[in-house]
């Protein structure tokens, strides 16, 4: 390596024993949790909250729909690009970067008047969680570079990611009993801040042992083809449907895009996502599975969060404290999980994990509109074990299955997919619920004893006013208002059903796709690269299992 490649990448050394190192890893683990922590918390915590937001601005399905896509899109198409700077200059510099647009995009939403503006702050704070992804799981590689301990590390790391989704929804649905919905963005704010101080005086920059450089056209081709996809699906699925000239543009310049974009990669001398990594099965294996398992969780937590809300009509607080029983075992049980992985191996695990949320997504279907709260909370609790299994694992294997010092491209490129089935999830499972419900909105109608004068105005309400608008259905009479609802909320579990399938049947498909890809035995660490390969950043042969 050159004197300029080690000036410009060589990583800040590691003081890996004594007091000192102890101390720096220790800061390190906690500011990146911190980081991670910081990054979910408006992920599932505005979800809950939609509710409160359609009707505070009068916002639309398709509305609601971009509130939520906002966020994760910029993420996705980003998260990679902020991965190769903090690869290249520093991922402290990037991490405080994240924290700064997190704090602007909660300012932004914060003070905002109408969706759009909601939008705007959820894609400036979507930049930042892309930004903090990547970063804060650099950081930690960095400082763990033995196995066991980084798979322990990575176990709490996922835990806090878990906490952020627990907690975005109960500090929501506080604050909406005691304020204004626009505040729920004040704790994403003031944590922000104080982490971003912390975060400049306590850690020590890291970068690659290899000089990498941007990837402009496919940053380009990748927000074309992420966009395009996510378009077309939310307004396709909505008033503008599937035969649309702008929903089949969208399609067709995603599919234009994504394919320049592979072309873009595999000429690149210094790729944004090296395609080169995916001749490892297991690496290939735990991209795959963390896309649809992360699309089943994120599309079922939405449709959870809807039901919960149309059909139950729970506040976003008794929303958040229902679905701990999904996203906050992952949290409780990351203890369990990290001695699990050291025990067997992070893949059995994870296959265990996968099953296990499979059948749990698929117990959803047993849930009616009259279900208690109680026994939904315990089917879907399944679910939740399941995931908290299978979360830490799938970021595990994919780090191990390449060598170390990719190990942070690999974090990248994992979290990157994770992202774009998160960015699918609210699109897809949200064109499922719309038109799952209207298309069973008829039947249950003509059951509930409704006059078909009733009948026709209940259909043409929730048809013209999107299905939000079935949770509020006022009728002349008492009865008549009951039998309306009862409708409209089996219309709604109908739906519900219908994406517990989808997810259901998409985990289960993730288990085999790991079981054939990654495989259950413990295997030979990764090939680390030669010293001629280190020196000149050769792509090093990857191929293999990792257990």
């Amino acid at each position: 390596m050159s004197s300029l490649s080690k000036a410009s990448s060589g990583p800040v050394p590691v003081d890996s024993s004594g007091e000192s190192g102890v101390s720096h890893r220790t800061a390190t683990l906690v500011l990146a949790c911190a980081g991670v922590f910081i990054s979910y918390l408006p992920v599932v915590g505005v979800s809950t909250s939609i509710g409160v937001i359609q009707q505070a601005l009068d916002a639309s399905t398709a509305q609601l729909q971009w509130i939520l896509d906002a966020f994760v899109l910029p993420t996705a198409a980003l998260l990679l690009s902020f991965g190769v700077i903090g690869d290249r200059f520093g991922r402290k510099k990037v991490f405080l970067t994240g924290l700064l647009l997190t704090v602007a995009g909660c300012l932004i939403a914060l003070t905002a008047s109408g969706a759009v503006q909601v939008c705007v702050g959820q894609a400036v704070t979507g930049a930042g969680s892309a930004a903090l992804l990547p970063s804060t799981l650099g950081l930690v590689a960095h400082v763990h570079p033995d196995r066991a301990r980084r798979a322990r590390a990575i176990a709490v790391w996922t835990a806090f990611l878990g906490l952020g989704l627990t907690l975005g929804p109960l500090v929501n649905g506080l604050i909406l009993n005691h304020a204004a919905w626009r505040w729920i963005f004040l704790p994403s704010v003031i944590l922000g801040a104080v982490v971003a101080v912390a975060g400049f005086f306590l850690l020590r920059d890291s970068r690659s042992e290899h000089i990498r450089h941007l990837d402009v056209p496919g940053q380009i081709l990748a927000i074309i083809g992420i966009t395009g996809v996510v378009y077309g699906v939310i307004e396709g699925g909505g008033t503008a449907g599937w035969g649309d000239a702008e929903v089949v543009v969208a399609f067709v310049l995603a599919g234009l895009a994504l394919f320049g974009f592979v072309l873009a990669e595999l000429r690149s001398s210094s790729p944004m996502l090296d395609l080169r990594l995916f001749r490892s099965s297991a690496f290939s294996g735990a991209a795959l599975v963390m896309t649809i398992t992360l699309f089943a969780q994120v599309g079922l937590v939405f449709a959870l969060s809807e039901y919960f809300s149309l059909v139950h009509h729970a506040s976003a607080w008794n929303i958040g404290v229902r679905l701990i029983a999904v996203n906050g075992l992952t949290v409780v049980l990351a203890p369990v999980v990290g001695r699990l992985m050291n025990r067997f191996t992070p893949s059995l695990v994870m296959l265990a994990g996968l099953v296990v949320s499979g059948v749990g997504a698929l117990l959803v279907t047993l849930v009616e509109a009259d279900t208690g709260t109680g026994e939904t909370v315990l089917l879907i609790a399944v679910m939740g074990v399941g995931l908290a299994l299978a979360v830490a694992p799938i970021t595990t294997v994919a780090m191990n299955s390449l060598p170390r010092h990719l190990a942070p491209v690999a974090g990248s490129s994992n979290s990157a997919l994770r992202q774009i089935g998160s960015a699918l999830a609210p699109a897809v499972f949200g064109v499922v619920l719309t038109h799952r419900t209207l298309s069973s909105l008829a039947g249950h109608l003509s059951a509930s004893g409704l006059s078909q004068a009733d009948q026709g105005q209940v259909d043409g309400m929730v048809h013209g006013a999107g299905i939000q608008a079935g949770a509020f259905l006022r009728l002349s009479g008492e009865q008549s208002t009951e039998q309306a609802l009862g409708a409209f909320a089996a219309s709604f579990t109908d739906a519900l059903h219908e994406c517990a399938w989808i997810g259901g049947i998409g985990m289960l498909i993730a288990a085999m796709i790991s079981l054939l890809t990654i495989g259950v035995k413990r295997t030979q660490e990764s090939r680390r690269p030669t010293e001629a390969t280190a020196s000149t950043g050769a792509a090093t042969p990857l191929s293999g299992r990792a257990g």
